[in-house]
């Protein structure tokens, strides 16, 4: 087998460093083991590269500037909500609204219905409660023997058209609500007892119709709620700036003590859960009242409640559809 002949350029390279050495030229080592690495082909290694020092003035290129380092700029700080200039009015209830309706003590229980009489208005009520002598077992009275009750107009002290019954044997306080009328005892004490009926009854609530009802306008009580919401805190905070500094403290309590007060009352009504209509009823007249006392016109309203959003509608899946064959619905 013929040796294997060195490449021309191999050949060229050798020649040339022999004569190098042949005339006395110095040659480095440095310089010799690179004409070695090119006549064998070695592939050299790209030397280290030296880590660059940053500069101490600034953070390095695209690294987040820390606050309060020169050159950075400040988080902006987040501004409190503006206090508005005039009382926010949601639109009062009327007593149309809730005449010839049969409401019942938190959509459950007993009866109260308000009729036109004259310029005046009565009411036909039967109040639920628990026996004296039995605290298990139900009663109820109806009131005035169950004929209707002559009820006096008391203005709209907060905001709402407010009547009384002070002759009755359980004298009551009913605030109009929009869809329901909001009761309490005008005496102290939230309970009537009726020894000769053997009855101790409790008609403080909210008296509206029942959840089958309500449960269908849950979107549109959800939305409302938002408004009614945001109108008791505007109110509040207007309240607080025009205060003196020793009033303020009354109201910051009141305030926070709001939210625990409308779960108080309303905690009793019928699937309130799913449907919130006493919340909504109890913020609005909230709302109202605050607007009251700020002196605004509960008849000139300042807002309006947006239309409920319509779900949208879910988008098909190809497949076997499981309503479609009598599943039972999920709970």
């Amino acid at each position: 087998m013929p040796a294997r002949q060195p490449r021309p350029t191999r050949l060229l390279l050798l020649t040339a460093l022999t004569a190098g050495l042949a005339l006395g030229a110095p040659v480095r080592p440095a310089e010799a083991q690179n004409f070695l690495e090119r006549l064998f082909g070695i592939k050299p290694e790209r030397p280290p590269v030296p880590p660059q020092r940053i500069p101490e003035g600034g953070p390095a290129p695209g690294a987040p500037e820390e606050p309060g380092q020169p050159g950075s700029a400040a988080p902006e700080a987040a501004r409190p909500a503006p206090v508005p200039r005039a009382p926010v009015v949601l639109k009062a209830p009327s007593e149309e609204g809730i005449l010839n309706q049969d409401l019942q003590l938190n959509g459950t229980t007993g009866a109260l219905k308000l009729e036109r009489a004259g310029t005046g208005l009565t009411a036909t009520v039967t109040l639920p409660g628990t026996k004296v002598s039995q605290p298990t077992e139900t009663c109820s009275v109806k009131l005035g023997g169950g004929k209707p009750i002559t009820l006096t107009a008391a203005g709209k002290p907060e905001g709402v058209p407010r009547y009384e019954a002070p002759a009755a044997e359980c004298p009551l306080r009913l605030d109009v609500a929009e869809g329901g009328v909001m009761v309490t005892t005008v005496e102290s004490g939230q309970t009537c007892t009726f020894s000769a009926a053997d009855c101790a009854t409790t008609p403080v609530g909210l008296w509206g119709p029942p959840a089958a009802t309500l449960i269908p306008r849950a979107g549109e009580f959800d939305t409302a709620r938002g408004v009614a919401d945001k109108s008791v805190r505007d109110n509040y905070k207007l309240m607080t700036q025009r205060a003196r500094r020793e009033d303020v403290r009354p109201i910051v309590a009141e305030q926070a003590a709001f939210s625990a007060d409308r779960e108080q009352f309303c905690r009793s009504y019928a699937r309130e859960g799913t449907h919130g209509f006493c919340h909504l009823r109890f913020t609005e007249n909230r709302s109202l009242a605050l607007a009251t006392r700020l002196g605004a016109n509960t008849a000139a309203p300042t807002t309006t409640v947006a239309a409920p959003r319509k779900p949208k509608p879910k988008p098909s899946v190809e497949g076997m559809n499981p309503d479609a064959f009598g599943g039972p619905e999920p709970e």
